[in-house]
């Protein structure tokens, strides 16, 4: 069986996409409360054993880290992918939550949401960390780097294009 390693996913009970569906799920949260199957920061990802998932997904949780960790992190990654593997990272769309905003009438504010170092802003999402989330003392939650499909493409090209044998990583 194919196995997919969660990153950040929280807890069991948040469904991956359907592409996974077949995959056996092993879930790495920094949180213990979530249950997760390896209690770690993502940062520390090459002290696992090499080449044991056949996928990484990552949800919303690539942000949390700041930009100087954002290599270590992805290098992680390739660390635990056997060959031929693939990392989907996801990120906040800002071209999608701005569209769903417009289109049901409300300003950002209303669905941003409230992390507990804060309200996630549009500032925070596309151009790294604000001021009050680095001095707010909660480095377990706070969006400390934002990403736009291009930039993360950009810090994804970096360690991925290292490698002969890279697998392929997808911004989503």
């Amino acid at each position: 069986m194919k196995r997919v390693l969660n990153v950040g996913g929280n807890s069991k009970a948040i469904p991956l996409p359907e592409p996974y569906a077949l995959f056996e799920q092993v879930l790495l949260d920094i949180d213990p409360a979530g249950k997760p199957d390896i209690v770690l920061d993502a940062r520390e990802l090459p002290t696992l054993p090499p080449g044991q998932f056949d996928a990484v997904y990552c949800s919303h949780n690539l942000e949390h880290y700041f930009r100087h960790d954002v290599p270590r992190v992805l290098a992680g990654f390739l660390h635990v992918l056997r060959p031929g593997g693939f990392a989907q990272i996801r990120v906040p769309d800002i071209e999608s939550l701005m569209r769903e905003t417009m289109s049901r009438n409300l300003d950002i504010d209303d669905i941003l949401y409230i992390s507990p170092a804060g309200p996630v802003m549009v500032l925070d999402v596309l151009y790294g960390h604000s001021p009050t989330i680095e001095r707010s003392g909660v480095d377990f939650f706070a969006h400390k780097t934002g990403f736009t499909r291009k930039s993360l493409a950009g810090a994804v090209a970096g360690p991925v294009s290292a490698t002969n044998s890279a697998p392929k990583a997808t911004c989503s």
